[in-house]
């Protein structure tokens, strides 16, 4: 028998022994953390057709080329050398790709805890390094796990349909009943990064 259940923002607080009672009260948790509003993310254009947002991976702001053609969020050599000094990178493998241009490149993906995106937090992603001076990227891997997403011109904006702070009210709602923070585990699928 279920006998202790909490809901998201302090609803059903107290303990049940009546287990249609707790589901309900669960169920009502669930709901309200599944129904989050969707963040909207400002974007900056520059240029017809490019647009940058600003993110931290965790050396502070950075404006991050917003990219669907490549696989892979993409930061340099400096910005892993500060992560890395922090114990915010760990190596998890090398990966070939083919660049814009053609020509194939050997390129080192690392893990790093968090990258916040808005009021976003994604948890484990995964970068590939450039080198010092590349332009950071903010990849299709990254934006695939706040899918569905879409991009707004007029004013600039990426509207994000889920991030982790959903799925974390939906954790939290099972664990404790408080309700907004946890991860996404990392994603599957190889693709190819970009320049």
């Amino acid at each position: 028998m279920i006998t202790i259940f909490f809901s998201h923002r302090g609803t059903c607080l107290r303990p049940t022994r009546q287990w249609l009672a707790g589901l309900a009260c669960l169920a009502t948790g669930w709901h309200q953390a599944l129904l989050a509003a969707p963040v909207d993310v400002p974007m900056r254009a520059i240029s017809a057709g490019t647009f940058y947002v600003q993110a931290d991976i965790g050396v502070g702001p950075v404006d991050f080329l917003v990219d669907t053609g490549s696989g892979y969020t993409v930061i340099d050599t400096r910005m892993l050398d500060a992560l890395a000094s922090r114990g915010n990178a760990r190596f998890v493998k090398h990966l070939e790709g083919t660049m814009a241009d053609g020509s194939r490149k050997v390129v080192p993906i690392y893990r790093v805890p968090e990258l916040r995106l808005g009021g976003c937090a994604l948890r484990n992603v995964e970068v590939a390094i450039f080198d010092a001076g590349a332009r950071p990227i903010l990849g299709m891997r990254a934006l695939k796990r706040v899918s569905p997403f879409t991009f707004s011109i007029d004013p600039p904006a990426i509207r994000l349909g889920s991030c982790d702070s959903t799925g974390a009210a939906v954790a939290a709602v099972a664990a404790t009943g408080a309700g907004d923070v946890a991860s996404f585990q990392g994603d599957e699928g190889a693709t190819t990064p970009g320049p």
